[in-house]
């Protein structure tokens, strides 16, 4: 069986993240999304085709030609937007039965167990994953008949019911429909519009019930969210660096190899720290928070629930709170980022032009990478900073900044001998 990981999007929702990179590759708990894909696949399948298309080489370079010894396989998306696009792009490496992931959905393997399992007792042509939802305003609802998939409706409003989650089983014969499935509303090839055709031909296919965790991380915060559960599920307890007398930590920390902690950190776990990191003096870092490769968090600085990525700084006389910081990014002293407003409501967030909000009452900043941040810096809730951006001393960043900017405060200044 072969597992075909679609990774082609650009991921503008994620954006400043995604500004240079595909969102698959975006941290969290230090590793790529894609990597907990690839390891809850890899008991399933025994070769893996990736379809690739936005910053490919650097999907390319990060994972290689094999992943825990199984190989990987390379393609381009054809031409045309969509997940049916997608996955009629590896009709020339399909010969056998095969398992479809999003590369940026985040499960637990029990979903890949329900889904493969009814897939092959039930001699389908198609297996569909779900998970039963109270709400379906934004997911596709999945009708069924017994134990049959009757039909797949995208986004049919705040009703209840089974919600598709994206992870599907085909036989091969899938890309006649594929081939023939048409252009959505929306101006994509869907692969829930291919879902319905087989249906309507007569196919067979079924649906498997999954109750676990599951995130499609399509915005900034599910960032946030995918992280607090690694770290509360996953995390055990892992001291590989050096930890000075006078540093404490609260387990589960997990601290790489040549990371220093130094006298007067207090660490509450579960907290995750990369390798070769400086970590204080006195400073404090709070539950859920992941520092990665390379990173400094110096004395007076506070984070908290926050993702910090490979080679980024907080050095001196900063707060970071449910933020995330992209790679390379640094913060000058003083820097703060709010994450409450004053009226106590959700924080809302510019996604693709539009206000959504974020359902968290406490979202702080989310700066992209190769940033550079002054002294003094405040930083309203929900606001996003562009990679290879420059914010000059004593800015006040209450709206987005958009990406390669140089923002400075003018100042008039009285000079009295």
């Amino acid at each position: 069986m072969k597992g075909v990981v679609l990774a082609a999007g650009k991921g503008e929702r994620l954006q400043p993240l995604t500004d240079d990179r595909p969102k698959v590759l975006l941290k969290v708990a230090n590793r790529p999304i894609i990597e907990y894909v690839l390891e809850n696949l890899d008991p399933f399948v025994d070769e893996f085709v990736i379809i690739v298309r936005y910053e490919k080489e650097k999907l390319i370079k990060a994972l290689g030609d094999e992943f825990n010894g199984k190989p990987i396989t390379y393609i381009d998306q054809l031409p045309g937007e969509g997940t049916a696009k997608a996955i009629e792009s590896a009709r020339d490496l399909i010969d056998e039965e095969f398992i479809v992931a999003n590369g940026d959905v985040y499960l637990e393997v029990d979903g890949l167990k329900e889904l493969v399992g009814t897939f092959r007792r039930e001699k389908a042509d198609a297996a569909v994953l779900v998970k039963e939802l109270d709400d379906l305003s934004h997911f596709g609802k999945v009708d069924t008949r017994g134990n049959l998939v009757s039909g797949i409706r995208e986004k049919p409003g705040g009703v209840s019911g089974y919600a598709n989650l994206g992870l599907y089983a085909f036989k091969p014969e899938v890309f006649e429909f594929l081939e023939r499935t048409p252009l959505s509303g929306r101006g994509e090839y869907e692969v829930t519009d291919t879902i319905n055709l087989m249906v309507e031909a007569g196919k067979k296919v079924v649906y498997a019930l999954y109750s676990g965790y599951w995130n499609d991380v399509g915005r900034p915060w599910n960032l946030l969210e995918l992280n607090e559960y690694l770290l509360k599920t996953k995390l055990r307890h892992s001291v590989r660096g050096k930890v000075e007398e006078g540093a404490v930590l609260v387990p589960p920390v997990e601290i790489g190899e040549g990371t220093v902690v130094r006298s007067g950190a207090y660490i509450i776990g579960p907290v995750k720290i990369g390798r070769n990191s400086r970590i204080g003096p006195n400073c404090f870092i709070r539950p859920y928070t992941s520092i990665g490769d390379n990173c400094h968090v110096g004395n007076a600085v506070e984070v908290k629930n926050s993702i910090i990525m490979d080679h980024s700084n907080a050095p001196h006389l900063n707060y970071v709170g449910d933020s995330i910081i992209g790679e390379n990014t640094n913060l000058g002293a003083g820097t703060i980022t709010a994450n409450l407003r004053h009226d106590g409501k959700a924080v809302k967030v510019e996604v693709k032009g539009k206000l959504e909000s974020s359902g968290r009452k406490k979202l702080g900043a989310i700066i992209g990478h190769n940033v550079k941040v002054g002294i003094n810096v405040s930083i309203y809730p929900g606001r996003k900073i562009g990679s290879n951006s420059l914010v000059g001393p004593g800015v006040v960043v209450d709206r987005n900044i958009p990406e390669g900017s140089l923002v400075v405060v003018k100042q008039e200044k009285v000079v009295k001998a």
